[in-house]
């Protein structure tokens, strides 16, 4: 059963700070088509539109930045499909509402990537895929402006963890737990990130 429109803003609504954040990141582990991240992630380009309306380079910098912090997890194909599709349809909306032209085809392959990463097909319980792999998710991190740094880590290998603080020493002084990435590649253009897997050797 799908959560309904005005019960998604609703929710939506206690956490509206977080949801309007670009770079906060939103996890839904039983996403269905996406009704809940669709939101979020308009709530998160009418950011972007407040801040670059008459710059579409920062706009659109953002608007990649605000994908890659949407992440999803549903049992079945159809919905994962139709999830990616949605999300990458607000944004394709957002630009041409904004901008009156179409979003660059890097921009739209550059989101379609990420999406393809950042929401998949497997079981939030069990933290295995579809396939019967370990569910692996992308972080993307901004470096100087226009770059994005991808390092990727085992969904259920953080959730063991996740009591534990992440950095080098808690409140008590004693080390914490610092996740460590399966797999890590090099900074690069936001615009590039698709390329950049295809050039690493790494899965």
């Amino acid at each position: 059963m799908y959560t309904p429109p005005g019960l998604v803003n609703d929710m939506l609504d206690l956490v509206q700070g977080e949801c309007e954040r670009i770079d906060s990141r939103f996890l839904e582990p039983a996403c269905g088509n996406g009704n809940f991240l669709v939101e979020v992630f308009r709530r998160k380009l009418r950011t972007a539109d407040k801040h670059n309306a008459r710059n579409r380079s920062r706009w659109e910098r953002d608007a990649i930045l605000a994908t890659s912090s949407i992440y999803g997890i549903d049992l079945l194909p159809d919905n994962v499909a139709e999830c990616r599709t949605r999300l990458l349809g607000v944004l394709t909306a957002a630009h041409e509402a904004r901008f009156k032209e179409p979003l660059p085809e890097a921009a739209a392959r550059a989101a379609a990537f990420i999406l393809a990463r950042n929401v998949v097909q497997g079981d939030a319980l069990t933290f295995r895929t579809a396939g019967d792999r370990p569910i692996v998710f992308s972080e993307w991190s901004p470096v100087n402006g226009t770059m994005l740094k991808r390092r990727d880590f085992s969904y259920g290998h953080l959730l063991e963890h996740a009591h534990q603080a992440v950095g080098l020493f808690g409140d008590d002084g004693n080390s914490v737990y610092i996740p460590e990435p399966v797999g890590e590649y090099p900074p690069c253009h936001y615009s590039k990130v698709p390329d950049a897997e295809a050039a690493d050797e790494r899965p």
